[in-house]
């Protein structure tokens, strides 16, 4: 069995996927409990991005999420205060602890 056939085997089995959906899930409920206080960093993001200000697009935290990628919205070091905090592509909230690693 190679490596890519056991990841797959590993991810398959169902308290994995148990684990993951309850992750999920929090991650979500977080997000959502979390939008009143934050929602103003993606606002700040997107007026940013929209205007150019490559100042303020220079402090968004450069912490990735493992399935949405680079979505935290908040400055860098934000993160002995609040758990990283963005929108998924479908707009959801979504809050998370830790990082995936880079490509």
């Amino acid at each position: 069995m190679n490596c890519e056939e056991r990841i797959a085997a590993i991810l398959a089995d169902p308290e994995v996927q148990r684990i993951g959906a309850l992750i999920e899930e929090e991650e979500s409920r977080s997000g959502q409990e979390l939008r009143g206080e934050l929602q103003v960093f993606q606002d700040r993001y997107e007026t940013a991005a929209r205007e150019g200000d490559t100042a303020a697009l220079a402090r968004v935290c450069e912490g990735k999420h493992g399935r949405w990628g680079r979505i935290c919205v908040q400055d860098t070091g934000h993160e002995t205060r609040t758990p990283h905090w963005g929108l998924t592509p479908d707009g959801a909230p979504v809050a998370w602890i830790g990082g995936a690693p880079d490509d």
